[in-house]
């Protein structure tokens, strides 16, 4: 008997494949767990329709991670820190605070867990950093550090 999954079932397949499966086992097992229904040429349409409508989704966020990507790329982040008198802070930046000044100064929110930081920043001056906007979509960035008055 042909069915659609609708979840992953160990042993049978993923979510929303259409999957031979003995008569018994789609009525015993599947059907009461609501596990499956069968594959019905509705049914299969709809699943295909819902599949490219998330091929779509999944297309417009590429693009609008690529958009925001090209427009971050090159630019660059002052961030504002407590320093002693060499040019050493008193702590470090955190991609926290460049998240916020990101926000701050070109209206773009990032996820701090986005900023990949090779090193933690500890002087004054200017450092790359990531930023992941998308999976295999990031832009680099120069982070320039400048001591606060006060």
């Amino acid at each position: 008997m042909k069915v659609i999954l609708l979840a992953d079932v160990k042993g049978a397949g993923k979510k929303e494949e259409i999957v031979n499966v003995s008569d018994g086992y789609a009525r015993n097992f599947l059907f009461p767990k609501k596990l499956a229904v069968e594959a019905t040429p509705g049914a299969a349409k709809e699943i295909e329709r819902k599949k490219a409508a998330e091929r779509k989704r999944e297309m417009e966020r590429r693009a609008e991670a690529d958009k925001k990507a090209m427009s971050l790329r090159g630019k660059v982040i002052t961030v504002k820190a407590k320093c002693g008198a060499q040019g050493r802070l008193y702590g470090s930046v955190t991609g926290q605070e460049i998240a916020d000044a990101l926000n701050a100064q070109y209206q773009v929110a990032v996820d701090k867990r986005k900023i990949d930081l090779p090193d933690p920043i500890r002087t004054v001056g200017e450092s790359e950093v990531v930023v992941k906007l998308y999976p295999e979509i990031s832009a680099r960035m120069t982070v320039r550090v400048v001591a606060a008055e006060g």
